[in-house]
């Protein structure tokens, strides 16, 4: 295991970012030597809650006086926040196959598994919490069901037990256009349309009429609609953060996941988003139905659908605040 500590004005605080290499028996790949990249950040003798996003996030959430950098969850993590680093060691990781390298079949029970050998060799006996947003949520699930001594709570944000099959079939057409564009020598090409096409399933038709209502304009002889620059943003952006190999594994991983709700016994709090067209209320219902430990459902209701999580960051916050609420806490 390799591990940096940062520069610290406290020695009270924790703030490691660290790699650990192990073995792991992947479920569709065998035996595999992966490594496994954290960081942990946060006063060193606080619980520990996992936070985890999606298919995109990294191990870095937000900027702090030891890594200035903006990060994935930068509106959902800060002092005052419910995951304040404050109050809180937050603990988060780059998914198995995030950096391109690990090319096959990868599922969400291997990222739990993962997890799973890191949090010993972290000296953490348990978890306070996992928050898990999206395809993260698609891990705590199976954290929750194949490791429960592991954590005392499970916060499933946007992510069910088994994928839509509307949603699947939104991935197999992004994973075409993947397809294509290496066929035409093309991978970032293929790769920002695979994301454009995403941005479609993750937002709703409510949001794309507030903001791209105007008339379309002719651009040398060709009809170009308003959505169209922002979905050439959101390609272009995409393309310089994220690996063709990583978008495609992962996004496998999502049609291959599937949980038992029977399975998952530790309390939970399950947020949907009514409106998100990949992960309908109907089956977080489904699942929360299923689950046989204590659980609790919040349903937002955000013309952001699926990215409600990204972008009401208050509101979430708000349900996050009292879902980590601990004994003794002041009401």
């Amino acid at each position: 295991m390799s591990a940096a500590l940062a520069s610290l004005d406290s020695p009270s605080i924790t703030a490691i970012r660290g790699s650990q290499r192990m073995s792991l028996e992947l479920r569709h790949g065998g035996r595999r030597e992966v490594d496994v990249r954290y960081q942990l950040h946060g006063p060193a003798h606080a619980p520990v809650v996992l936070v985890a996003g999606g298919i995109s996030a990294h191990r870095h959430l937000a900027g702090n006086a030891h890594w200035p950098e903006a990060g994935w969850a930068q509106g959902l993590v800060g002092p005052g926040q419910a995951l304040d680093p404050q109050r809180w060691q937050l603990l988060s990781l780059d998914y198995l196959g995030g950096d391109g390298q690990l090319d096959l079949p990868i599922d969400t029970a291997d990222q739990a598994d993962a997890i799973a050998r890191l949090l010993p060799s972290l000296g953490i006996a348990r978890l306070a919490a996992f928050v898990g947003y999206s395809y993260g949520a698609l891990v705590g699930l199976q954290l929750a069901a194949r490791h429960p001594a592991l954590l005392q709570r499970l916060v499933v944000v946007s992510g069910a037990h088994r994928p839509h099959p509307y949603a699947s079939a939104w991935r197999a057409l992004q994973r075409r256009a993947v397809a294509l564009g290496q066929l035409q020598c093309g991978d970032g090409h293929g790769l920002a349309l695979a994301r454009q096409f995403a941005m479609l399933s993750y937002r709703t038709p409510e949001e794309f009429d507030e903001r791209f209502a105007a008339a379309p304009e002719l651009v040398n002889g060709r009809v170009r609609v308003p959505a169209e620059d922002y979905l050439d943003a959101a390609g272009a952006r995409f393309v310089s953060q994220v690996p063709t190999t990583a978008f495609v594994r992962l996004s496998e991983s999502i049609d291959l996941h599937r949980v038992d709700p029977a399975r998952v016994r530790v309390p939970a709090t399950v947020i949907a988003v009514e409106g998100d067209r990949l992960v309908p209320l109907s089956d977080m219902v489904a699942l929360v139905e299923g689950l046989a430990g204590p659980t609790t459902l919040r349903v937002l209701r955000s013309a952001y659908g699926h990215d409600a999580f990204l972008k009401e960051t208050d509101r979430i916050n708000a349900l996050l605040a009292s879902a980590l609420t601990l004994p003794g806490d002041p009401a």
